[in-house]
Parts: C-alpha cells; structure tokens; sequence
C-alpha cells in the first residue's frame, strides 16, 4: 500500500531537535527557506528506500533525547516507568497540533498543488496521513485497521476531517500503551512484520515526514507552517 512510500524529507526531525521552538531561521527569507525545502526534498525521491532507515535511526535517538529539550521542559516529564510510550504521546501532541494546523491553513484551492509532477498532491498527503495514522496505532492497538474510504479529490473539509480522527484514534490508542510490549509482534501494512516498539518508531517518523513535507508546500505557497508562527 501507498503508505509505506517515503514522501518527503526527514529534515525537519533535524530541525525539531535542534530547533524546537520551532522559531523562524535568522538570515533567510521566505522565499530561501522554501527553496532549500524544496531542494532537500528533492534528493528525499532519489534516496529511496534508505531514507526509511535514517529516519528510524534518527527517531529512535529523539525517542531518547526528546524528553529533556529544552522546548519540552514546561511540559510534563514523561513516566520513567513508560519513556518511550510517554516521548511518543508528546510528539502526538506536537505534530497532531502542526499537521491538522497545515491542512486547515492550505486554502481548499490549493489542495490540487503539487511542487512537481513527480510528487503527490497536497490533498493526497493529507489522505495518506490519515491511512498511516489508522494503520499504525491500530497494529500498535492490536486492532483491525479502520476502513477508510477516501480519494485526493474529496472535498477539503472530508479530508481534514479525516485527518483529525485519524490524530484522535491514535491519542486513545496511545493514552492505553505502555513500554512493557515494545518487543511483542505486529503485522503492518502489506503482512511486514515489527514490533510495537517498531510501530512507535515508524508513527513517529511518519510525522516528522509528513510535517516537513506539509511545511514545504506552504512555503512555496507563500503560506507559513503552523510551527513558524508566533505564538
């Protein structure tokens, strides 16, 4: 299925680390910003399949490092008991905030934009987060996927909608994990097979992806992403 295919840059994991409060890059405009996405993301299509791995090996290590950013420290400390589980429910909350932001902020005209033809549409990006999200926290929940009836020319407001159940059903799933199954086994999309700990991974990467993604098509929209914002 689609959503296992590598769709952007993992850059903004980088920049998330390194910049999590997600304050706008001294020096560079708009118009520059959106150009070095644009270029990162471009080189994302040609690494392929290895991007996948990076990702994860990035990932793993925020899974470690997240909790004590200084971005997060008026946030509550995750349960020592559950650290991974616990960074992951943080991280929804974060991307689920910044991507239900992207979708609702790119006008309903723009859903069809797509940087090259090569690339989806900003309407088949929000579709392909919502079925990620479903088929992730439901291996991760032991449950069947959630059938999800939706195309890239459904009306904006279906999408979105969609989009934001999808963040809703994983907060529930994620609200009742814990770390004590990271090794028990799952079966993802096409029959793989992981582990939950896996599946926190890959849920996490996805977001970091797809967020670096949804930003890129705003700023070359002359739109800012919702992180860029000044709160």
């Amino acid at each position: 299925m689609h959503a296992w295919k590598a769709c952007s840059t993992h850059r903004h994991i980088l920049e998330s680390a390194i910049n999590p409060s997600g304050e706008k890059r001294r020096g560079k405009s708009e118009k520059q910003i959106a150009h070095t996405e644009f270029a990162v993301s471009s080189s994302h299509l040609i690494v392929g399949g290895e991007t996948v791995k990076h990702i994860a090996a990035v990932t793993l290590m925020l899974l470690t490092v997240v909790p004590v950013l200084p971005g997060q420290a008026k946030e509550s400390s995750p349960n020592t008991a559950n650290p991974i589980v616990a960074t992951v429910r943080q991280m929804e909350t974060r991307y689920s905030k910044n991507l239900t932001g992207a979708a609702d902020e790119m006008p309903a005209d723009k859903y069809s934009y797509r940087p090259t033809p090569e690339q989806m549409s900003f309407a088949h990006l929000v579709m392909h987060i919502a079925e990620s999200n479903n088929g992730l926290c439901a291996a991760i929940a032991g449950e069947a996927p959630r059938e999800l009836k939706l195309n890239e020319t459904d009306p904006k407001d279906t999408l979105t909608k969609a989009l934001k159940d999808s963040f809703a059903y994983c907060e529930s799933v994620l609200a009742k994990a814990d770390d004590s199954t990271l090794g028990q086994p799952v079966t993802l999309f096409g029959g793989r097979t992981s582990t939950h700990g896996g599946a926190l991974i890959f849920l996490a990467a996805n977001w970091a992806d797809h967020y670096s993604e949804a930003a890129m098509y705003l700023r070359l929209n002359n739109l800012l992403p919702p992180s860029a914002k000044k709160n």
